[in-house]
């Protein structure tokens, strides 16, 4: 059974939610803001970026699209700044150099082409989208606690995390949020043809023993670089290796990038999805199932204000428990199940959508998916990302866990993950 102080918390939290989405209820009966919110700073603590290695990973906010508030932080780990023949597996492994133009304050920037203090090319991290939790209402991309999950990823799977900002409901229904997990998707191929792009324009040639870009090329690479092309992305990321990991309603959000990636197919092109993490998603259905009947009642998020928090996020005419965007196992959905990537499912002991994710993740494997299932005991809803659990033995375990699995399928051909 989860702790005293686990139980305790539970109760105010959910104190605190009810009267959280009541708010929102109201409020949505007169709201008209196109541009939607990333975030609720009035309802939790916001993690200023640090675009320095204080801690091993440095972090940058981007606005992604013109036209509405989605958002992007960027979490790379220092291993970036590695040789890439050494190719390091883990951080104790990496011999970390610093940048050869190192910027003011300590901040790092990226650069163009990729080069550490021994001159040598740096290594090419696969890239993580990920999706925080909150009900499609609540959470935030910046927040304390997700900004120390992000980081712990980073570091533990050896990946460039880009946690998406996507809008959020009632300012923003569906399909806005998955709309914005696509549309990052897509903002990742395009930096990638980008950074090619400026290589291209980029030839260098030898004036009295140095390298030296032409002035026409640099000036034309140096407007890439200023207006268009994301550095860290350019000079570390290798899109060719992306991972979607989602956090509870973020994990649909995850899940449907995951199946349109899979109808794009070679159309994304360079981006490529070997995997996703799908950690306890919020997925629903019209006929109840044993643990949505048995643990209605849960810990921090039960049944009764998840359907609330669907009730905001569906337009009201489309509100819907058999809804595409909360059951994925629908008659007809497409694409067939044998074409998702694998895909690894967290579910836990004391939460009240764990019979469905269950269900999901059988429903990959008869069709040949590698979909593993990890089942934590005495575990609830988010015990593996809320801030309060954060730095439980559990939440560490479950991060390492996650971590294993992931470097199957992001490890090059020579350097795989040992177990």
């Amino acid at each position: 059974m989860p702790s005293v102080t686990v139980k305790l918390y539970s109760v105010f939290f959910k104190f605190l939610l009810k009267h959280r989405l009541q708010n929102l209820t109201q409020a949505s009966l007169h709201d008209t803001n196109p541009f939607g919110i990333t975030s609720r700073p009035e309802e939790e603590a916001i993690a200023a970026a640090n675009p320095s290695f204080t801690d091993g990973v440095a972090t940058k906010d981007i606005h992604v699209d013109p036209l509405s508030s989605l958002s992007i932080r960027i979490f790379l780990p220092d291993t970036s700044l590695a040789a890439s023949d050494s190719l390091p597996l883990s951080r104790s492994r990496a011999k970390v150099r610093v940048s050869t133009n190192p910027p003011d304050n300590g901040a790092y920037r990226g650069y163009a082409p990729p080069l550490n203090s021994n001159g040598h090319i740096c290594r090419k991290l696969p890239v993580m989208l990920q999706f925080h939790g909150g009900g499609f209402v609540s959470g935030s991309n910046v927040s304390v606690a997700n900004d120390v999950f992000c980081r712990r990823i980073a570091k533990l799977c050896d990946v460039i995390v880009i946690a998406v900002g996507y809008r959020l409901a009632p300012e923003s229904k569906y399909p806005a949020a998955f709309e914005d997990g696509l549309k990052v998707l897509n903002w990742l191929g395009k930096q990638a043809n980008l950074a090619d792009c400026s290589k291209s324009l980029g030839n260098v040639r030898k004036v009295g023993g140095e390298r030296r870009r032409s002035d026409v090329n640099r000036h034309m690479i140096d407007g890439f670089g200023g207006t268009m092309v994301e550095p860290w992305l350019a000079a570390h990321g290798d899109p060719s290796r992306c991972v979607l990991l989602g956090v509870s309603c973020g994990a649909n959000i995850a899940d449907y990038v995951s199946r349109k990636a899979a109808e794009a197919g070679k159309l994304l092109d360079p981006v490529k999805v070997v995997a996703q993490a799908l950690m306890y998603p919020f997925f629903v259905g019209s006929i109840p199932t044993h643990s949505e009947v048995k643990r209605a009642n849960s810990y921090f998020y039960d049944k009764a204000m998840c359907m609330l928090a669907w009730k905001l996020f569906l337009p009201e005419e489309e509100f819907n428990l058999d809804h595409p965007a909360g059951n994925p196992l629908i008659p007809g959905r497409k694409p067939p199940l044998k074409y998702m990537p694998p895909t690894l499912t967290v579910v836990a002991e004391h939460d009240w959508m764990r019979d469905r994710a269950i269900a999901y993740s059988e429903e990959l494997r008869k069709v040949n998916v590698d979909a593993p299932l990890l089942d934590y005991k005495d575990a609830v809803h988010e015990f593996a990302t809320l801030d309060v659990l954060l730095k439980t033995p559990q939440a560490q375990a479950c991060a390492e866990d996650i971590a294993i699995w992931v470097k199957k399928y992001i490890s090059l051909r020579g350097h795989e993950f040992s177990y």
